[in-house]
């Protein structure tokens, strides 16, 4: 009597959901049901299977889908999907555009991404185990390695008048019903997921400290910036951890870069010191792809917190293998459009700062200067001596700060309970500039006292300043600061950009000889010959993906006028049947 094989299934299209071929899954459902989570994270498995049941009785079937069976074949279909993928040798948590060299990365926590205890949580090991999120022994191992060499300070960091969670060097395990308290996450400047690990203890400075270990012994290259919500916080804990851990001083050659938009809410002079938009070699990097990564996952966390260890861990792989798919795919794409956008703001730029030259009536050389006095003021440890120097330098700070607040009040925010939360800095801001006022005038000269302290904010010239004074106050230095900072930014952005094309282009065209010798590779020495019959088959697939791939690419045009840059002649060929003109395209199409 004939008998199916797994060989028979599995050519028919099918997956064994038991040992004895009881019940058989069409592989087309399984992948259905992950581009379903791909494009909405929040469906549940449970929901899809309560789909597939009513269309099993709207088309008269009869019988009942096991949504656990389900679910452990559909994570053994990944599994071994995932292993062929390995075989192929296909990069999976790597940007094309930051190898072998990286310009920044970027480490976030994730609150969100929390599991609750349960009898769910089995000793059961997942199949994804260690491929993205970190394992939980090695790190529970590190984070008490470092905390047995280094004191730590408790209590959450403050930066001004912001306090930051995630700014904390020790805190305690979670004694309520949760066993995973979030994940901590590492992408590069493009929003490619690079590691992940789970937290215990909340946002702690062990966490990223660990992921920026791992990366600096796995990336190819060099990563100059490290980036953070609360860079000004950690890299100061990073050096007193490296003086104690002379193994982790390596890490100190990573430069610290806080992060765009976060950079907003701490002071000021921390803006100016950490903030990313004045690092000298970042370009217009923002570094908030995090936040971006950090919403597609959060949307799948109301369908994980009662979950088993090894499903969450398997789902949030998959998840991540499916977004590094989509934004590997569309780079070519993004940066091309990218370095179009560049090239656009930064002639608006340069219009701005000569705009801005002519009104003030200044030279280069004055505009120098003035970037200069900004950058060394931001350097500068504010004084508390009490002194009247140090009382106006106070007074002058607090009022810029209370503007810049009050004009991005609506500009910058579009949402009421944001707006309240600013609102509520800003009264805070007033009292303590209130406070300075008014011991400013017990040392003051009585013709040179402050009446009222809101009235400040309206003005431009300081009590203590001659109004036939020359000098620009700090503020109109800041103003010039942005414009001269932005566009020195955006041409570094510029060349950064032909880099990482020139980087994408070459590991294309690697990717291209790497699946050309995988058909004589040493390791299909044992497989049957139906194996390797499917595996070069599978090549040959990916080799045609890659060629259409390669086609879209249109580089050549931007580089050709970047000589330093500029593609080499063999590294334009792309074989068979792509030409010279399909890659001479210009990007503007």
């Amino acid at each position: 009597m004939w008998s199916p094989s797994v060989k028979d299934i599995l050519g028919s299209g099918y997956w064994p959901g038991t040992l004895n071929f009881c019940t058989l899954f069409s592989i087309d459902v399984f992948q259905s049901f992950y581009n379903i989570k791909k494009a909405a994270p929040g469906m549940s498995l449970k929901a899809f299977v309560k789909m597939l049941d009513e269309r099993k009785a709207h088309f008269g079937r009869t019988g009942r889908i096991s949504a656990d069976a389900f679910s452990k074949s559909f994570l053994e279909w990944s599994a071994v999907k995932f292993e062929v993928d390995r075989m192929c040798k296909e990069p999976c948590f790597s940007c094309p555009a930051c190898t072998p060299d990286m310009l920044a990365v970027s480490v976030d926590g994730n609150r969100k991404l929390y599991r609750f205890q349960s009898n769910a949580s089995t000793s059961e090991q997942g199949n994804f185990e260690g491929v993205f999120i970190e394992k939980d022994e090695e790190v529970a191992e590190f984070v008490k390695y470092i905390q047995r060499h280094t004191n730590h300070v408790p209590g959450k960091g403050l930066c001004g008048s912001s306090s930051w969670t995630a700014a904390k060097e020790s805190s305690k395990k979670s004694t309520g019903k949760l066993d995973e308290e979030g994940m901590e996450i590492a992408v590069c400047r493009h929003g490619v997921l690079l590691a992940a690990l789970n937290m215990f203890r909340g946002e702690i400075f062990a966490y990223p400290l660990f992921l920026q270990r791992k990366l600096a012994a796995s990336v190819p290259g060099h990563i100059t910036f490290l980036c953070s919500d609360v860079a000004c916080k950690y890299f100061p804990y990073l050096t007193k951890v490296a003086q104690q851990c002379p193994e982790l001083r390596n890490l100190l050659s990573m430069r610290p870069f806080l992060s765009v938009m976060h950079a907003k809410a701490h002071t000021w002079k921390c803006e100016i010191k950490w903030g990313g938009a004045f690092q000298d070699g970042a370009g217009s990097t923002v570094e908030e792809e995090g936040e971006q990564v950090n919403s597609f996952l959060s949307r799948a966390a109301i369908t994980m917190k009662y979950m088993s260890k090894a499903g969450q861990t398997d789902m949030l792989t998959l998840l991540a293998l499916g977004w590094n798919k989509r934004k590997v795919e569309q780079l070519g794409r993004t940066l091309s459009h990218r370095y179009r956008k560049i090239i656009r703001i930064l002639r608006e730029q340069v219009e701005s700062l000569n705009a801005t030259k002519n009104e003030l009536g200044v030279d280069d050389d004055t505009l120098q200067q003035w970037v200069a006095d900004v950058q060394k003021w931001g350097e500068e440890t504010d004084q508390t001596d009490g002194s009247l120097g140090a009382l106006q330098a106070r007074i002058e700070e607090l009022v810029i700060i209370i503007r810049v607040r009050t004009q991005s009040l609506y500009r910058q925010n579009d949402c009421n309970k944001r707006r309240h939360r600013i609102r509520k800095v800003i009264l805070v801001e007033k009292k303590r500039l209130a406070a300075a006022v008014d011991d400013y005038n017990k040392l003051a000269e009585p013709t040179k006292q402050i009446v009222f302290s809101d009235a400040l904010i309206q003005t431009d010239i300081w009590p203590w300043q001659s109004t036939s004074e020359p000098a620009a106050d700090l503020q109109t230095k800041r103003k010039v600061f942005e414009k001269v900072m932005a566009v020195r930014c955006l041409r570094e952005e510029e060349m950064i950009l032909c880099r990482e094309m020139r980087h994408h282009w070459i590991v294309l065209r690697m990717r291209s000889v790497v699946l050309g010798t995988i058909s004589s590779d040493s390791s299909l020495v044992g497989m049957s010959e139906d194996a390797q019959k499917g595996l070069r088959s599978l090549v040959l697939k990916k080799q045609s993906e890659l060629k259409v791939e390669m086609l879209k690419v249109k580089y050549k045009r931007i580089l050709s006028h970047q000589p330093l840059l500029e593609m080499d002649s063999e590294e334009e060929d792309i074989p068979d049947d792509a030409t010279e003109s399909d890659l001479s395209t210009s990007v503007e199409d």
